[in-house]
């Protein structure tokens, strides 16, 4: 019996992995040793999330390394029976649960900021659906205890969006500087300079680079 046909990358897929192949012989090495890779599978573990919840799973894995943040998404899910709160949800409780869940007190004040500016209609699936990356990055840096990494992993995690370069990840320096041999950490301008010849697939070649170093799995 002949084994069944390989299942084939979507044509956009293939498109992207092509451009970067070309544009990056050191990328289309990892590219060519990762078949059958997908970039977003890592989250097949997760429970879908909303845009708020995921904005939630970004806060809380700040600083830490995935398999915390999941265990600090658990505690929040046990405190309202199984679920990730809505953001009304979570602004009826006491602070209290955010902490015995794991979350710093800072974390926490992220959370409940983020909450009222769902609540209040400033931010909303639909109102991140129409804005460009510039925008949503600009609308949620505006909220303390959110900077350009977490809003940058937003964009990559929770919106999908192509372009997204994660130039704070200090994990993605090291990958970096690894693959291209570099003899330092690299630079912002280096950064920049290397992720120019990604565009408009940035977000594709950092999951690679996640690939290479962590099995796909972009730590946090």
């Amino acid at each position: 019996m002949a084994a069944p046909p390989r299942k084939r990358a979507p044509v956009a897929d293939r498109k992207a992995r092509e451009s970067l192949r070309k544009a990056d012989p050191v990328l289309g090495r990892i590219i060519d040793a990762n078949p059958g890779f997908r970039p977003r599978a890592w989250m097949d573990e997760l429970p879908p999330f909303d845009a708020f919840g995921t904005l939630v799973f970004q806060v809380a894995g700040q600083q830490l390394s995935v398999s915390s943040t999941r265990a600090i998404i658990s505690h929040l899910e046990d405190h309202f029976g199984g679920h990730m709160p809505s953001a009304a949800e979570l602004l009826a409780v006491d602070p209290k649960v955010l902490r015995q869940s794991g979350f710093s007190v800072r974390k926490g004040q992220t959370l409940r900021a983020l909450a009222e500016r769902f609540v209040d209609g400033r931010l909303s699936e639909k109102k991140f659906a129409r804005m460009t990356d510039e925008e949503v990055e600009a609308a949620l840096t505006e909220v303390s205890g959110i900077g350009p990494w977490t809003a940058r992993g937003f964009l990559l995690v929770g919106l999908d969006r192509a372009d997204v370069f994660l130039s704070g990840d200090l994990a993605l320096r090291h990958t970096i500087q690894r693959e291209y041999a570099f003899d330092h950490l690299p630079t912002d301008d280096e950064l920049v300079e290397l992720s120019d010849r990604w565009r408009p697939y940035r977000s594709l070649a950092v999951s690679y680079l996640f690939a290479s170093a962590y099995g796909g799995q972009p730590p946090t």
